[in-house]
């Protein structure tokens, strides 16, 4: 089910469960995490949700603003209605993409919750400078890892009102 672009994107996993609650409505949400682990467990928890979740993942930060900037489908700009993105990344990290998200006009208007092993308040107050919509460290505990990734769900994509394209 998943697609490799010649960038190396991982595109085109669709990961939620149509449950009648959320209508035709699909979310989109890039995950920009290195460790397969936990791209493992954020699938998970999204497919425990009552939202149709197309998950696509990236595994560093050159990947991450490469897909952001290339055309999606139908030449459209790609605009997720969500983006979880780790800061311990190879090739750029995630402070660096944060700011270049939310420097650039075209993406600043894309929720971007910072989902990462750092509890340092110097990684919390880089997240919140550069205008990171949420920071939350990751639970140690599998059960507890992919309650916190419901629960961001449940907030950005239930409660929260995005916007759209």
């Amino acid at each position: 089910m998943t697609a490799r672009t010649a960038a190396g994107l991982t595109t085109g996993l669709t990961t939620g469960l149509t449950t009648g609650l959320t209508g035709d409505r699909l979310y989109e949400v890039l995950l920009v995490e290195d460790n397969p682990g936990d791209v493992r467990l954020v699938r998970e928890a999204l497919s425990e949700t009552d939202r149709r979740v197309d998950l696509h993942v990236v595994g560093d930060g050159e990947a991450a603003m490469s897909w952001l900037r290339s055309p999606g489908p139908g030449g459209r700009a790609r605009r997720p209605d969500l983006l979880l993105l780790d800061l311990n990344l190879p090739r750029r990290g995630g402070l660096e993409v944060l700011a270049d998200i939310k420097a650039d006009p075209a993406l600043r208007r894309i929720p971007v919750v910072v989902l990462t092993s750092s509890a340092a308040e110097h990684d919390v107050a880089g997240a919140y400078d550069r205008f990171a919509n949420c920071f939350v460290t990751k639970p140690l505990g599998l059960e507890d890892f992919v309650a916190a990734v419901r629960e961001i769900a449940r907030f950005w994509l239930r409660s929260a009102s995005l916007p759209r394209g």
